[in-house]
């Protein structure tokens, strides 16, 4: 995830190599959100505990794939810029 903003970043001509960084503080604060409601996210299979959580950064953002565990635990099983290949 900070690799593929970070390579994209690298190639354009006028990149901007701070754009990792914030992009690393806007994931962090997504997935703050989660210790206090992570059954708000959007459910991800059949399962009532798979969970995505979007998080906008610029005009894309990421998507965290994460499985509730109890009620004090989630475990952030993916991570995925919303622009990278493999990403559907």
């Amino acid at each position: 995830m900070f690799d593929f903003v970070l390579e994209r970043e690298l190639a354009r001509d006028d990149g901007d190599l701070s754009l990792p960084a914030r992009a690393i503080t806007a994931l962090r604060a997504g997935i703050a959100t989660l210790k206090t409601s992570p059954f708000t996210c959007r459910k991800a299979g059949q399962s009532p505990f798979l969970r995505e959580l979007v998080i906008p950064f610029g005009r894309s953002g990421y998507v965290a794939l994460f499985e509730i565990e109890d009620a004090a635990n989630v475990v952030v099983v993916a991570l995925r810029h919303q622009l990278e290949d493999d990403y559907h």
